[in-house]
């Protein structure tokens, strides 16, 4: 069996994109029609880890790789760049920012080196001709999945000093917030209103599960998991017992739940 390199998938790439011979969908993709695929692969990605199915990891890297060339391809029909100058920045890249690796630095501990870290991304927008930022928030990209952008503003905030002591004045704050979003709905739930509101509530979550060295997006992946899981039991349990889950009333909806969280010793 021929064991295909990424020579081939490159070739592959270029062939798909050909406005003659090649795939007329893969075609008519520019950059913002396939950035939403690239989100969707990184986070199957994540989904083959969390389920430690390692066979699925590989097919789920390849399709993200897929993304890379892709993005790469459309890039070099345009004259902007190719896949060996995306290899070549972040190759340069993380030999530039791990001078304790391939050169002479040392760093004291973890923080120092964290420190460093950010003094050489700082280097890199200034050498960018980027406008001098001198917050602790600058660099915090806009384009990061917003639970993580709170997660990155809450983490340089906490290197300046500004930082909860620990989780329970986290806690009492998001108490203080899931109030505010009571009294919202109370008083006619302004929709602007609750969106700030609410708003606030989810960054307190964060912030909260950061405190609690919880990943996020893992917790809410584990949660989703788990309802889904309980959802299909009950249409299960529905269906045996006679009927669509659609067709139960409400109580009766309830019930099954408690009977789906029992089955798997659920709290």
């Amino acid at each position: 069996m021929t064991r295909h390199s990424l020579d081939d998938l490159l070739a592959i790439m270029a062939r798909l994109r050909d406005p003659r011979i090649g795939c007329p969908w893969d075609v008519k993709q520019d950059f913002s029609s396939i950035a939403a695929y690239t989100i969707e692969e990184a986070y199957e990605v994540a989904d083959a880890i969390d389920r430690q199915d390692w066979t699925d990891l590989c097919d789920e890297l390849g399709d993200l790789l897929l993304q890379v060339v892709f993005h790469a391809q459309m890039a070099a029909e345009q004259g902007l760049f190719e896949f060996a100058d995306v290899a070549h920045a972040i190759s340069a890249k993380m030999l530039r920012r791990h001078p304790h690796v391939f050169g002479d630095t040392r760093y004291a501990d973890l923080a120092e080196q964290m420190q460093a870290w950010e003094a050489i991304k700082a280097a890199e927008r200034k050498d960018k001709g980027e406008a001098v930022d001198h917050s602790a928030l600058a660099g915090v990209s806009t384009g990061l999945p917003e639970w993580k952008r709170a997660q990155k503003l809450q983490q340089r905030a906490a290197a300046t000093g500004f930082e909860w002591p620990g989780p329970q004045p986290v806690l009492e704050k998001l108490a203080e917030e899931v109030e505010e979003v009571r009294v919202e709905f109370a008083n006619g739930a302004d929709p602007a209103r609750l969106e700030d509101e609410i708003g606030d509530v989810l960054f307190v979550m964060v912030n909260l599960a950061r405190h609690a060295g919880v990943d996020f997006s893992q917790a809410l992946r584990h949660a989703n998991a788990k309802f889904e899981r309980r959802f299909r039991r009950m249409e299960q349990l529905a269906a045996a017992d006679g009927g669509a889950f659609a067709e139960r009333t409400l109580d009766e909806q309830e019930q099954l739940w408690r009977r789906a969280k029992q089955d798997e010793g659920g709290q």
